[in-house]
């Protein structure tokens, strides 16, 4: 008997992309091959976004893709909760679940392709990281799934249901597999990773017969003991995030948060119901500051919100003058069906109105993001080596995030490989990237 043979589609943002990996890994361990062609696969899994239209649009399209290529094909992901919206368009699909339910996924395929009954599993070559979709020195760690809060733009807990925090225990040893593997950098990710812990009560768990405290402090300060990069995505401005910069400033984690403050009009606020905003968010990144030197801050904002003024978007603009971010990307608001905006009965801003406002945000962050790295000219960094192409190697900062930040374009007579890290001085800059000459490999 043949060996079965699925085909992957992975869609959206990192904490799906774990969730590729999971099922990935259970199919590896029963057996399957995992195959990168249409053509040689028995089935194909699209696993799919359903955050914003035009994420459901590129998810229909993978679908159809599929289809067209394979002709079979399981749907998975957040769009699968919209199970009729994708049979409207795609009929033929084979079977559709949602996100986080890797059972189910791999019982469909089970349906379409069983596995091989002489497969022994003792001697499949599986990692023991499990199968990763990220170069081997990075990988997304996922500490909690879900989200207890209830912004009135995202439909994201009706999709993924209220938190759920990972063991600190399971975690911690996961992290620690991780690094064995070869792993030089954490990517700390959850919808709200500020949160971790809460629907546990903070109980303490065991990590190598040690207790740890289900809590997001004591999760990092056991992840520092580690010695690699450790990177904190989305976390929500709560007050105990100061204890995290100390730590930073220690180089037990890297000077990096991702905090999505998505406006600052006080007045736009209220209506998103965003949690943990407060009217001194802009002392307590002083006073983060002054603490950590070398923080970066990475956000995303959400221009065009309904009900937005003018005065409200000026409000923003102002506001970043003063924050002073480093990273940050703007999106247009996108009703999405479902959102508890949708019902607020409140004054839509037109198309071409977010648009100009999207342009002047973009112009003026731009201004604020190319002067900050203009001033590490000059100046020595830590760098990470990702990639060697014809014109030289790529790597990433204390302040680049994969994916989404900058990256550093590097000038070497060392023959680098991925992985490594560098030391390089910083010699030019623009509003993205920088470049620099290594001085000690």
């Amino acid at each position: 008997m043949s060996t079965p043979k699925v085909g992957f589609v992975s869609l959206g943002c990192p904490k799906a992309l774990v969730d590729s990996e999971r099922i990935l890994t259970q199919l590896r361990t029963e057996g399957y091959e995992i195959t990168p062609s249409y053509d040689d696969a028995d089935v194909v899994v699209v696993n799919t976004c359903g955050f914003i239209d035009s994420a459901k649009a590129e998810s229909l399209d993978a679908i159809g893709e599929a289809i067209a290529e394979n002709g079979r094909v399981i749907v998975t992901g957040c769009m699968g909760v919209e199970e009729g919206a994708i049979r409207d368009v795609h009929p033929s699909v084979l079977a559709v679940t949602g996100p986080q339910q890797y059972e189910q996924v791999v019982g469909a395929v089970h349906e379409v392709v069983p596995p091989r009954q002489d497969h022994d599993p003792r001697i499949d070559l599986v990692p023991a990281q499990g199968v990763k979709l990220t170069p081997r020195h990075y990988a997304y760690l996922k500490i909690s799934e879900g989200c207890n809060h209830s912004c009135s733009f995202c439909i994201i807990p009706s999709m993924r249901g209220k938190l759920v925090s990972r063991p600190v225990g399971e975690v911690l040893s996961e992290a620690e597999g991780l690094k064995r593997a070869g792993v030089k950098e954490l990517l700390v990710i959850s919808q709200d990773t500020s949160a971790y812990g809460v629907d546990l009560k903070y109980r303490t768990g065991f990590w190598n017969g040690r207790p740890v405290k289900t809590r997001m402090t004591e999760l990092c300060e056991a992840l520092a003991e580690l010695g690699i990069w450790v990177r904190l995505h989305y976390v929500y401005p709560y007050p105990h995030v100061d204890e995290l910069i100390p730590l930073m400033a220690e180089g037990k984690l890297l000077p990096y948060l991702d905090i999505p403050f998505q406006h600052a009009s006080p007045r736009v606020l209220k209506a998103m119901k965003r949690p943990a905003f407060e009217d001194r968010t802009l002392e307590r990144i002083k006073r983060w500051r002054e603490i950590c030197p070398e923080l970066t801050i990475r956000s995303t904002f959400i221009v065009g919100f309904p009900g937005e003024t003018e005065e409200d978007f000026q409000t923003l603009l102002d506001w970043l003058t003063e924050a002073q971010l480093d990273r940050v990307g703007c999106f247009q608001y996108s009703p999405v069906d479902g959102a508890p905006a949708n019902d607020m009965e409140l004054e839509p801003v037109p198309d071409d109105v977010k648009q100009e406002r999207w342009e002047r945000f973009m112009a003026h962050q731009q201004q604020i993001s190319a002067a900050r790295l203009q001033a590490k000219i000059g100046r020595e960094i830590e760098v990470l080596v990702d990639e060697i192409t014809d014109e030289g190697p790529i790597g990433r900062s204390h302040a680049d995030a994969p994916e989404i930040d900058g990256m550093v374009f590097l000038d070497s007579e060392q023959e680098l490989s991925p992985g490594q890290i560098i030391r390089a001085r910083v010699t030019n800059a623009d509003e993205y990237d920088l470049w620099a000459e290594v001085v000690n490999a």
